[in-house]
């Protein structure tokens, strides 16, 4: 049996644009890709905190240490510049291999920048 657990997650990020006419997709700061270990083309759940609004994409890189946090395409119709987003990645592991896993989450402050 496979368990799905949370991989990774982005906790409270702020949303710093959206653009309707784009491919889709959500672009994320690549510092902080790599600190939630999430990979390029990957599915992640957003939760947008300021309006409760849960959906899916994938993940786009945006410069490294730029705070860029970007939704793309119809997923920019949920969110607006300003709001807190949660980014979540999940994976999919034996009962085993989940007692050993240890989840990456990356706080950030006002700014996209990590607090941890």
């Amino acid at each position: 049996m496979l368990l799905t657990l949370m991989k990774g997650k982005i906790h409270r990020a702020v949303v710093t644009g959206a653009d309707l006419d784009y491919e889709g997709s959500i672009g994320i700061d690549r510092a902080l890709m790599d600190a939630a270990g999430f990979l390029k083309n990957e599915r992640v759940e957003i939760y947008n905190v300021s309006s409760g609004a849960r959906f899916a994409t994938y993940v786009i890189e945006e410069p490294s240490q730029s705070g860029a946090i970007t939704l793309n395409g119809a997923a920019a119709r949920l969110v607006q510049k300003g709001d807190h987003v949660i980014i979540c990645a999940y994976a999919q592991m034996d009962e085993a291999e989940a007692k050993r896993f240890q989840p990456r989450v990356v706080l950030v402050d006002e700014q996209n920048r990590p607090k941890n």
